[in-house]
């Protein structure tokens, strides 16, 4: 063995990195962990009423000429990553005030629990508010929430909580996907304007217990 293979067997190999997450599946874990496994495991995706608004919403981005700041410089469909934390994903709107980023998420009218929904889109604004911070080099400690709806905006603090949680779905969507199996389903107020209901079938579980407590 001459000292070329010295040199090589002591280069140990690159363990390979994940596949980013997409930063909009970390809302649909939020809201119902088994339909982000069946979205990103199973490629399952029904649209209803809700998600075809929401995607026109998002295909559409505007500002009413009243939420408009002078000075403010706008980027729409600004693409996002984080190779810290593996994840991708577009934001709808990105303003820079003085320079430093301020991201907006564009939401429609949903009918997710109101608090649930609340989180979920939280959670998603303040994992883009991490890419920004990565990508830029400098603290993003607020954005704000769109209603497409009300054309109102509903300011959000990114604060050691949030973070805190947002960095804690990460993890576990990403321990979710490595297990490569479908979690229960909630069974409960969630499932009712779910467009992946008739995928999910979410009330099987439990006809079945009940049915076998009943055999003999």
């Amino acid at each position: 063995m001459d000292d070329s293979d010295d040199v090589f067997s002591d280069i140990t190999p690159t363990p390979p990195q994940p596949d980013p997450l997409p930063l909009s599946a970390l809302a649909q874990y939020t809201y119902c962990p088994r339909r982000a496994a069946l979205i990103l495991l199973e490629g399952e995706w029904e649209d209803n009423e809700f998600t075809l608004r929401g995607t026109r919403a998002h295909e559409n981005v505007d500002i009413p000429e009243g939420l408009l700041r002078e000075g403010v410089r706008v980027e729409r469909g600004l693409p996002l990553w984080s190779e810290r934390l593996g994840l991708t994903g577009r934001a709808d709107v990105v303003e820079f005030v003085e320079g430093r980023p301020y991201p907006v998420e564009y939401k429609v009218g949903q009918r997710w629990p109101r608090e649930l929904a609340r989180k979920a889109a939280e959670v998603q604004l303040c994992a883009q508010a991490l890419c920004l911070e990565e990508m830029f080099g400098q603290s993003v400690m607020e954005g704000a929430l769109f209603s497409k709806a009300s054309l109102r905006r509903r300011e959000v603090k990114f604060t050691p909580e949030l973070r805190a949680a947002t960095l804690a779905t990460i993890s576990a969507l990403r321990k979710l996907l490595q297990q490569e199996r479908l979690p229960p389903p909630a069974a409960d107020e969630r499932c009712k304007h779910c467009s992946l209901l008739a995928v999910c079938m979410p009330q099987v579980p439990q006809a079945l217990r009940a049915w076998q407590s009943l055999k003999p």
